[in-house]
């Protein structure tokens, strides 16, 4: 599955638009990282809990984009977008979406 963030996708041509496709996760904080977040947030630096935590949600969320996608017969997603969305307190959704196409 070719994964693109432009409009078209060098060396190939487009034969068909299948329509938008989607996935999401919405993915929580926990006690034990937030402890860990407050400490490092005293002496600085990266929250590396966290960033594995947005990197896995964002592969879950490409994961399922991908077979929504393989689904509807596409063999490419382009013009992919990711966005994030606070749901609750300590709760956000991660959303990837583009547009699935049949390219040659």
């Amino acid at each position: 599955m070719i994964l693109t963030t432009s409009d078209k996708i060098p060396g190939k041509v487009i034969k068909d638009t299948l329509g938008l496709v989607r996935g999401n996760t919405i993915r929580s904080r926990n006690i034990g990282r937030d402890i860990m977040a407050a400490f490092k947030n005293i002496v600085g630096g990266e929250i590396t809990d966290y960033t594995k935590m947005m990197a896995e949600a964002r592969e879950q969320a490409t994961d399922r984009m991908i077979e929504e996608a393989k689904g509807m017969g596409a063999n490419a997603v382009v013009a992919v977008r990711f966005t994030t969305t606070s749901i609750m307190q300590a709760a956000a959704e991660l959303l990837v979406y583009g547009t699935a196409v049949i390219c040659e």
